[in-house]
């Protein structure tokens, strides 16, 4: 039978290693690429600088696509009202799309799936957001996430190397399927202007980070030709302030799609082929085993993006303070560090993982005391590659809630930039009115002598905010608040329902012990 097919593309946005898409082209008379603006995930909650990335993406892939005599269908509204008027009008008998693991994007797929069958479409996924099937890593877990990286890696050790990336559908592919291209289409379907979605580009930098595949790609040749670099890198000893950046910035092209991660992971191993090469965690396979590792977890672990209800999180009394949040949001605690890098998060979108610690370290255990939950919300809003499960994820482990305990160990928002920019370059180029105050002192504008301040032209506490907290107090006492809340957590755990009812505890037998030891093994 030759289908009538919709491609339903999500995060996928690209033709090369897209399972999904090619299997629509089988058995295919018609195609229908469509994407849907959701207005659950686009919203007034998305940056700017997302938008501008995302239609970038959507123009790329719609280019691409006309290659092949095709085009993209940009719609508007909820997937679940959406589609039946489309099966209907183009009487479709075939959708496709990328899997996605997260829990509203999986609830999405089973209304729309239920729809489809309803109006007599078959509804076929395929699995490549990701290196693996994330179900199979749990399935090698004992139906459970692994919570550490090396649990993680003996798994994927057991699995094997992930499948290799399948290459972009040709013309040749194309040639018995059409597409409507008409004008009217292109009116009707046409990718928005920023102007018809009600955003204001004027106010934004340079883009330093094009969205869409090919540049995707382009960006991904010229690491690879980096091969001494590649083999050596290892993500801890690259800096957060340099003033370009010191990793690949590929994470928003692999975060919307643009990317494939199979197609990175694969380009690796040719580099690393033959060569002397840094291992994971901190090597670049490390680093897409790392979003492997929250991917899984965020599958696995119920309420993962809050702490409440979440059987890993401690449960921490953070503290309400509307002013301390907004002061860090909008890059004015007086910590000249700090507030570079959320001034640069804001303006890029993007920002270094080692900057990411400090200002989230900062805003939780550091020293503002102030939920990672209300971090998670401003990254998830800022940043191009905010991702649901990394951010949740990365939030917990560097609030010391999950995953990561040494609490004790607190990012300083002055010594630490100190350590890969002792001039301050980064704080003058984000913060340009710091940028006359000398070394000694743009990390800590407040200890200059009124004299040096008026010389810099920037009087603290009238130009430039003075520290809105004392961070070697503060530090101190939210390292023992967080000693606090570890050890309610510890007694929690330790009292078992069967010790709450007063019920003795039946002693394990020897076979008890083996079976246990045996599952260890």
């Amino acid at each position: 039978m030759a289908h009538v097919c919709i491609h339903w593309f999500r995060k996928g946005l690209r033709l090369h290693d897209n399972p999904a898409l090619v299997y629509a082209l089988k058995e295919c008379k018609e195609l229908y690429p469509v994407f849907i603006l959701d207005p659950y995930l686009y919203n007034t909650q998305v940056g700017i600088n997302r938008w501008r990335f995302l239609l970038g993406a959507l123009k790329d892939l719609d280019c691409s696509l006309k290659k092949l005599n095709s085009r993209l269908f940009v719609l508007r509204g909820k997937p679940e009202d959406v589609f039946p008027k489309l099966f209907n009008k183009w009487k479709v008998t075939k959708l496709t799309y990328e899997y996605d693991t997260e829990p509203y994007s999986l609830s999405r797929d089973e209304k729309v799936t239920s729809l489809a069958k309803e109006h007599g479409v078959d509804v076929s996924y395929k699995i490549s957001h990701t290196l693996y099937n994330i179900e199979r890593i749990m399935e090698e877990n004992y139906g459970k996430p692994p919570l550490t990286f090396k649990r993680l890696q003996a798994i994927v050790r057991k699995l094997g190397p992930p499948k290799k990336p399948i290459p972009a559908p040709t013309l040749e592919n194309m040639k018995d399927v059409k597409t409507h291209c008409s004008e009217e289409n292109e009116m009707k379907y046409g990718i928005p202007t920023a102007e018809e979605l009600g955003l204001d580009l004027t106010s934004l930098g340079e883009e330093l980070f094009p969205g869409g595949e090919q540049e995707a790609l382009r960006r991904l040749d010229e690491h690879m030709k980096r091969t001494g670099w590649v083999c050596s890198f290892e993500k801890p000893q690259t800096s957060p302030n340099s003033l370009s950046p010191s990793t690949t910035v590929l994470s928003p092209y692999i975060t919307f799609g643009c990317l494939s991660a199979r197609t990175f992971w694969w380009r690796l191993t040719e580099v690393y082929r033959g060569r002397k090469h840094s291992d994971p965690p901190v090597s670049l396979h490390g680093q897409l085993l790392w979003r492997e590792f929250f991917y899984t977890c965020s599958v696995g672990i119920p309420n993962f993006n809050k702490m409440e209800a979440n059987p890993v999180c401690t449960q921490v009394d953070w503290d309400t303070n509307p002013e301390c949040l907004a002061a860090w949001r909008e890059a004015r605690t007086g910590f000249p560090f700090i507030d570079a890098i959320m001034t640069q998060l804001r303006q890029e979108g993007w920002i270094h993982h080692l900057a990411r610690h400090a200002v989230a370290c900062f805003l939780t255990r550091g020293d503002l005391w102030i939920s990672w939950e209300e971090g998670e919300k401003v990254f998830e809003e800022l940043l191009l590659d905010g991702d649901w499960a990394l951010n949740a994820g990365n939030w917990q482990w560097l609030s010391a809630s999950a995953f990561f305990h040494q609490f004790f160990r607190v990012y300083s928002p002055v010594a630490f930039g100190k350590k890969t920019d002792k001039n301050g370059d980064y704080i003058k180029k984000y913060l340009p009115l710091l940028k006359k105050f000398p070394p000694e002192y743009i990390y800590e504008p407040w200890k200059a002598p009124r004299s040096v301040q008026q010389a810099a032209g920037c009087i603290v506490g009238k130009d430039y905010p003075h520290p809105i907290v004392q961070h070697e107090q503060i530090s101190k006492k939210n390292i023992q608040r967080m000693k606090e809340a570890y050890a309610k957590r510890s007694s929690d755990s330790n009292e078992s329902p069967s010790k709450k009812q007063g019920v003795k505890r039946k002693a394990p037998s020897v076979i008890d012990l083996l079976q246990k030891k045996k599952r260890k093994v």
